[in-house]
């Protein structure tokens, strides 16, 4: 089951995933990215603290916005992720694609650096 919670600080819209990311339910996980583009958000910040497993249907959703985010000029970092979560990112190459940080004031230092 995955429950999405959005947020905005400052400049930061923050989308936070509770539960699991899988091919059931990872439209929604993309229809709220969509949202959040379609917007107007600049930068994207993923929770991911609360996230306990994500397939590789969830990892598409995020790789289909990379040039899309890319050509917009909109920087999406993820945060928070578990050993055990981050390790899926990693393996997959995914870690070099999208910045990952441990704590949510690391993302946003790191997206100031951008």
């Amino acid at each position: 089951m995955l429950r999405l919670e959005k947020s905005k600080e400052t400049q930061f819209d923050i989308l936070s995933l509770h539960g699991e990311v899988d091919a059931s339910n990872s439209v929604i996980l993309d229809k709220a990215i969509q949202e959040l583009s379609d917007g107007g958000a600049k930068l994207i910040l993923i929770d991911g603290s609360q996230l306990e497993y994500i397939s590789s249907a969830g990892l598409g959703v995020f790789m289909s916005y990379l040039e899309d985010f890319s050509e917009k000029g909109i920087q999406l970092s993820i945060f928070g992720l578990s050993q055990k979560v981050y390790e899926v990112f990693k393996i997959l190459g995914l870690d070099q694609l999208i910045p990952l940080f441990s704590t949510k004031q690391e993302a946003i230092a790191g997206t100031h650096e951008v």
